[in-house]
């Protein structure tokens, strides 16, 4: 069925000029001349048959048929604009949440975000500081990035990255920094170590890696959180323990020395998504992940 539709250049033009109230201010708008703008007027009234506009002084005034035009034209025009924006919103994909704790996301993930973006510019990330622990189905995410071991839950797909590595870390301005720093591991059971609540085996795994007796072990301080288990070991309130690559830049810097170096102990950085998710993202994500932590 074939539809009669007035030129819509032409009510573009008018619609301007009727809701700004001057042909010179249409035109402006329109990025068009002011007889551009007076052309299109008058091909729409020679359509109609019937005067738009009516002189008013010195200005223009609408006629009858004229309001008519320009309350359905801005109707028309705005409902375009509005469905249009929301196409466009349409076409772009949906921030991916990525949740992680927040020693990991703090100490990793931030000063890599430059370089994720530049990597895959079409991956736009919305993080989530979790922390005690993610639910089965990870409400409310799309992946989390964990650094833990099986078992995992069964409702997860697990993308692992790579292993583990831990190891002691200590300032320079710990009391015992002297001493501590060409001694031997079993130097630490003189310690009473900082730790963690969240990775109470930490210590013990480290021991028996180096053949020392778990007995031995003296916990001192302990933090809910690792950033905060970090701090009070640049502070130099004692011997910590944590994953290499959330101390390597302190290491770098000076703020910390790992005299007995990392080793793996089982753990293990991981990418978990809810099972069967089919979003594409989840392993594109994943091996620029690996590549980074390579």
């Amino acid at each position: 069925m074939s539809r009669s539709l007035p030129p819509l250049n032409a009510l573009r033009a008018f619609e301007a000029a009727a809701r700004l109230g001057s042909v010179s201010r249409a035109a402006g708008e329109l990025h068009v001349t002011h007889g551009a703008v007076s052309r299109h007027v008058r091909t729409l009234e020679e359509a109609l048959g019937r005067p738009l506009f009516v002189r008013d002084g010195r200005g223009l005034a609408l006629t009858a048929e004229g309001m008519r035009l320009r309350d359905l034209a801005g109707d028309a025009f705005s409902g375009l604009q509005t469905g249009w924006a929301s196409l466009q919103r349409d076409r772009r994909p949906s921030a991916f949440v990525l949740g992680c704790p927040g020693s990991l996301l703090a100490r990793w993930v931030i000063p890599r975000l430059e370089r994720l973006a530049i990597d895959l510019p079409t991956l736009t990330v919305h993080l989530s500081a979790q922390e005690g622990g993610f639910d089965d189905g990870l409400s409310g995410l799309d992946a989390a990035l964990l650094v833990g071991e099986a078992p995992w839950p069964p409702g997860w797909d697990v993308h692992a990255l790579a292993p583990e590595r831990i190891g002691p870390v200590v300032s320079p301005r710990h009391a015992g920094f002297t001493r501590l720093e060409r001694a031997p591991a079993s130097a630490l059971v003189d310690e009473a170590v900082l730790h963690t609540v969240s990775r109470p085996q930490a210590w013990p795994r480290w021991f028996e890696t180096q053949g020392v007796d778990t007995s031995h072990l003296r916990l001192g301080a302990g933090f809910d959180h690792l950033t905060y288990l970090l701090e009070a070991a640049v502070a130099g309130l004692g011997v910590a323990i944590a994953p290499q690559e959330l101390v390597q830049a302190d290491i770098e810097s000076g703020r910390l020395v790992a005299p007995w170096g990392f080793v793996e102990t089982g753990g293990q950085w991981a990418l978990c998504a809810a099972r069967g998710n089919p979003d594409p993202r989840i392993p594109a994500l994943a091996d620029w992940l690996r590549a980074a932590l390579a």
